[in-house]
């Protein structure tokens, strides 16, 4: 399993919508934000919490060629520890916690949902040609 989906074609997409109106390139955003958030949303209740933080730092952010989920920053740096485990900037602190490459939440939510993020991003990629009058292969 990959831990990246990619678009072949999205640049073209994108000269060919921007060719159209200029504005509908900024739809590919909001359909990858679609696409980030399931996955997003099967996490955040694995995450565990005491003050509600590290969830609250889960983010996606996008561009209109790659959408990606964020965790962490300045209110919750523990985040990464969390997910990934690891022993700490400070040897013993926090507690050592067992390093798991693929993580415990977001790379296991997108290997549960991916089947369902392709076929988000894929409907709507389609549905935004198809308002455009482009036709897709």
């Amino acid at each position: 399993m990959s831990d990246q989906i990619r678009i072949e074609g999205i640049a073209e997409f994108q000269r060919a919508l921007r060719q159209v109106d200029k504005d509908l390139p900024k739809q590919v955003r909001i359909i990858l934000n679609q696409a980030v958030t399931l996955v997003i949303d099967w996490a955040l209740p694995r995450i565990p919490t005491r003050s509600g933080r590290a969830r609250q730092s889960v983010k996606a952010r996008s561009s209109q060629r790659e959408a990606r989920a964020v965790i962490g920053g300045k209110r919750a740096p523990y985040m990464p520890w969390l997910d990934f485990g690891g022993e700490g900037k400070v040897k013993g602190r926090p507690a050592p916690r067992p390093f798991i490459k693929r993580g415990r939440y977001l790379y296991q939510g997108l290997e549960h949902t991916q089947d369902d993020v392709t076929k988000i991003m894929e409907d709507g990629l389609r549905a935004l040609a198809a308002g455009a009058g482009l036709d897709m292969d």
